[in-house]
């Protein structure tokens, strides 16, 4: 069975055919880095973190290229209101989504090209278009794509030009032929950064960055392009139109988007109140359990965000994990079937979900197996890690997961003195004191877990 992936363009799921050989290309847009990002990011983050992996995991070269956008309007507005040079706004932004990107354990992309550091490329790009006919300068300033004259425009989101025009209206300070048309360079203003180009001095407009980096690092076709759900249109609608036209070519042979994040069913949004950073949920869940409730769910699905969400994210972690613990770290041996269904899954379009559901039946055998045979369950337990790191998961020690978080609440090692002290209580057959300790460690939240070698204990919440 061939790997088949959803295709934006097509409406429909196709086999991965690279363009060359098992060397797969693919570009995604990455963040506009005015502030820290947010769980819709991280979500974007993690989807194509797997898919690289999974991938990766098949044989496949990936050439994964993930953009930054380094200069906007955004990012002007935030470094005035800062009274900081947009440069400074974007270095620490930059630096703190690495952090959280590392703490959720997503792999950095291959390249990662900054807008600002292809507007050469961007000069080129526009004046072929002008050349072309597809794009032409406007007594503002400004430069703009024409957007009637690509036929093919509306292909990616299944938008009709003429639906577009009714309600469409040009700004006064635009110069535009037509309502639909974008703009590919922006007039200087004053005060804000600005580049020369043969048009006057501005800046690049959002659209035209995407279509020169991505073929800039990939070529004017490669394989996949993918991205949030929310740049379907206008923003990948306009790569393709822009790019097409340049080089004359198909841009990206698979479209692929991302699901939303809900919150509580709603649309996360700061007016409503319930919009988190990565950082804010960082700061309550552990970073696996965040990046399990995004790698739960099919990546083309909408996901809801939500307290009872995440709680039930970190009580199928601790399954896990409670069924890794005290086992030996050996070399993966059997659970061909296993392996056989979670590939089928993952082919599938990355299907994430089914691939979850079959580590949880491999978690029973080895919890059943390990009742009979240790080191077969070990053997299992080692496959079963080994297909969860294609997802990003289960990769730590399990104490560092059932116990993280404790030197925050109180030190592991008057935790393992409370629980030698009612060993002892129990050893003197002195009952009530042993009852007494395990009430006092589970009015902390720590739950005790009596084995045959030994009391382990965990927190009950993350």
């Amino acid at each position: 069975m061939s790997l088949t992936i959803y295709n934006t363009l097509t409406k429909r799921k196709e086999p991965l055919q690279p363009l060359e050989g098992k060397h797969v290309r693919m570009y995604v847009c990455g963040m506009t880095v005015y502030d820290y990002c947010h769980i819709g990011h991280a979500r974007v983050m993690v989807a194509f973190d797997v898919v690289t992996r999974w991938l990766r995991h098949r044989g496949y070269e990936v050439t994964y290229v993930r953009n930054i956008t380094d200069i906007d309007d955004k990012i002007i507005r935030r470094a005035q209101e800062n009274n900081e040079p947009f440069e400074q706004l974007v270095e620490r932004m930059v630096a703190a989504m690495h952090e959280d990107e590392a703490r959720l354990n997503v792999l950095r992309p291959d390249q990662e090209p900054r807008a600002t550091g292809h507007i050469d490329g961007m000069f080129k790009m526009i004046q072929t278009l002008i050349d072309k006919g597809f794009a032409y300068p406007a007594a503002n300033g400004d430069v703009y794509y024409r957007v009637a004259k690509f036929v093919g425009y509306g292909k990616l989101s299944r938008r009709n030009i003429s639906d577009l025009k009714i309600g469409a209206r040009i700004e006064v300070d635009e110069a535009k032929e037509d309502p639909l048309d974008f703009v590919l360079w922006k007039a200087a203003k004053p005060g804000e950064p600005s580049w020369q180009s043969p048009w006057g001095a501005g800046r690049p407009g959002w659209h035209i960055e995407c279509s020169v980096m991505s073929t800039c690092c990939l070529g004017d076709s490669f394989d996949i392009h993918g991205g949030g759900p929310d740049l379907v249109f206008p923003h990948h609608e306009n790569e393709i139109a822009q790019s097409e036209a340049a080089t004359g070519k198909q841009y990206a042979t698979t479209w692929m988007h991302a699901g939303a994040v809900r919150v509580d069913g709603e649309k996360m949004s700061k007016s409503l109140g319930n919009f988190f950073t990565i950082r804010d949920v960082l700061e309550k869940y552990h970073p696996e359990v965040v990046r399990y409730l995004l790698v739960s769910s099919h990546y083309r699905s909408a996901i809801n965000y939500s307290e009872d969400n995440l709680r039930e994210a970190k009580s199928a972690l601790e399954r896990f994990y409670l069924t890794l613990k005290g086992l030996e770290i050996v070399p993966a041996v059997g659970g061909e079937v296993f392996v056989e269904r979670f590939t089928k899954a993952m082919d599938d379009d990355f299907n994430a979900p089914e691939a979850c559901s079959v580590l949880f039946e491999m978690a029973r055998e080895v919890n059943r197996l390990d009742k009979q045979d240790h080191a077969a369950a070990a053997g299992l337990a080692a496959r079963m890690k080994e297909l969860a790191a294609v997802l990003g998961i289960l990769q730590l020690e399990p104490n560092d997961f059932l116990q993280a978080g404790a030197e925050k609440r109180m030190d592991a090692a008057q935790v393992e003195a409370l629980i030698t002290a009612r060993l002892a209580a129990r050893q003197n057959k002195e009952w009530a004191e042993s009852d007494r300790i395990r009430d006092q460690l589970t009015a902390l939240g720590i739950v005790l877990e009596d084995g045959k070698d030994g009391t382990g204990w965990r927190f009950a919440d993350q």
